[in-house]
């Protein structure tokens, strides 16, 4: 396995269409394992081929509903189709090949994929949340689409600087209540 460099916004193949993925051989194992091992380098939510420079539909999603070092949060999917949408939710999005900057996006509160394993074998997994916020933007990522064209406003750093408190505050009060 190995780290690969994740792309910039400004790299003109993030705005390109991915091509769907009909071998499910050795070499797309090895960008999923590849995938894999830079999204957690880098501590990202979900990584999509094209922002390592494939043009290929293949994306990892990390599931926030699973428990954090759980080696089943990391969701592989190849050629993923939401298939259902449900609600809405808006809040601040990021992008590891936008770095610095959050927006506020709308997203549908839970979302159903269909797609493939890393053996050609389809399956469906639904996500609700942040996942299904990750499933949505990394799809997008597919289809040359970013985030930042998605955002109805920018945060400003006094906003991301209110957020980063806010966490700090929210990680020590669960200290203090034992780390639940």
């Amino acid at each position: 396995m190995a780290i690969r460099t994740i792309l910039r916004d400004s790299d003109p193949s993030l705005r390109k269409k991915s091509r769907i993925v009909s071998d499910f051989n050795p070499r797309m194992h090895k960008l999923l394992d590849d995938m894999r091992e830079t999204l957690l380098e880098a501590n990202g939510l979900g990584l999509a081929a094209p922002q390592v420079g494939v043009l290929r539909r293949a994306v990892l999603v990390v599931d926030t509903s699973r428990e954090e070092g759980d080696e089943d949060a990391v969701i592989e999917l190849i050629n993923p189709e939401i298939i259902a949408r449900e609600g809405e939710q808006e809040g601040n999005e990021g992008c590891l090949s936008v770095p610095g900057v959050y927006g506020i996006v709308k997203r549908p509160e839970t979302v159903t994929v269909r797609a493939f394993d890393r053996f050609g074998n389809e399956f469906e997994v639904s996500g609700e949340g942040l996942t299904a916020r990750a499933f949505c933007h990394e799809i997008d990522h597919l289809d040359g689409i970013l985030f930042s064209d998605l955002a109805s406003r920018f945060l400003t750093k006094e906003e991301l600087d209110e957020i980063a408190r806010g966490d700090a505050e929210e990680d020590a009060d669960a200290e203090e209540d034992g780390g639940e």
